[in-house]
């Protein structure tokens, strides 16, 4: 299963937009920018995305990176069967 990747365009004040730029480099992962993902509290407080429809959250950008590479490593041990 390909992992989806989603990022806000309202949390980039984070340094997200450093990370989603970083993980588009990667063809193995559809990156997708939203104009808003509808989740302003926690946007405004931390940096977030969405991988495959679960948030990821950490308290820099840079660590965002590293819980997202370890949530696709997670996805990417499911088996083909799994759902959800």
């Amino acid at each position: 299963m390909r992992p989806v990747i989603e990022f806000c365009a309202g949390n980039m004040h984070h340094g997200t937009d450093q990370t989603m730029r970083r993980l588009e480099r990667n063809p193995e992962y559809d990156v997708i920018e939203y104009g808003c993902l509808g989740n302003c509290g926690e946007c405004y407080l931390f940096p977030y995305a969405y991988v495959n429809g679960e948030i990821v959250a950490a308290e820099s950008a840079e660590k965002l990176y590293d819980a997202i590479m370890e949530k696709v490593k997670e996805i990417e041990a499911w088996p083909d069967d799994h759902i959800g």
